[in-house]
């Protein structure tokens, strides 16, 4: 199994960019995805999650639930040498597991058209 490795989005400027990049809103997140356009074939994710959302729990949840899906998923169906940015919407607490899991799948898929 060759999967390409997974790194994080530690700064303003890229969580910025990859606003540019494609987007597929699903009812628990929205997906961004921007190629970053040099020769690494690194995937990038960041993860983001609004006050809005709810308290510090509630966000953090979320965060811990997004970097599992990320984990699981990218390495196989992400875009290589792109940044990828989950932002958690208010209801993605509420849904089941698999079910995050299969928008995903079905947010890359849509993505890759």
């Amino acid at each position: 199994m060759t999967s390409a490795p997974l790194a994080r989005l530690t700064q303003r400027k890229d969580y910025l960019a990859a606003n540019a990049g494609k987007r597929a809103p699903m009812p628990g997140f929205v997906l961004l995805v921007r190629a970053r356009g040099d020769d690494d074939m690194t995937m990038r994710i960041g993860i983001t999650v609004s006050r809005k959302v709810g308290n510090a729990v509630v966000r953090n949840r979320m965060k811990r639930r997004f970097r599992e899906l990320a984990r699981e998923i990218l390495p196989e169906q992400g875009f290589r040498g792109c940044d990828h940015v989950l932002i958690g919407r208010a209801v993605g607490n509420d849904r089941d597991f698999s079910a995050l899991r299969t928008d995903l799948a079905r947010a890359l898929a849509r993505l890759r058209k």
